[in-house]
């Protein structure tokens, strides 16, 4: 599951909210930062291919395999955390923050962004 928080960088530890469609960093109670073009200079989504070893899908696409013939192979070497995303965000003040997100505001940033 996801933690719809900052997790590392500038902001670090904000929850990441959304309201009407619109996804932001919630800094208190009264003032957050709008996740779109106004504030985004740019982002970068942080792929699984990123975080984890090429050695760590093979081994559980051998695993898959072994248990479960070529559909188990398919299986472990697809296998990630679905529905969580990782976004890598430079913002216009120069700022930059590491977000955690779920499906659900991730869908809704790529739409503000566009």
């Amino acid at each position: 599951m996801a933690k719809n928080k900052v997790i590392a960088g500038d902001y670090e530890g904000n929850k990441v909210t959304i309201f009407l469609g619109s996804p932001s960093i919630a800094l208190n109670l009264s003032k957050s930062i709008p996740l779109d073009k106004t504030t985004v200079e740019s982002y970068e989504l942080v792929t699984e291919e990123h975080r984890k070893s090429a050695v760590s899908g093979i081994a559980r696409g051998l695993v898959g395999g072994a248990l479960l013939g070529p559909v188990g192979l398919l299986a472990g070497l697809s296998a990630k955390n679905k529905g969580t995303h990782l976004l890598a965000i430079e913002f216009k003040n120069e700022k930059k923050s590491l977000i955690e997100i779920d499906e659900k505001i991730y869908r809704a940033f790529i739409k503000k962004m566009f």
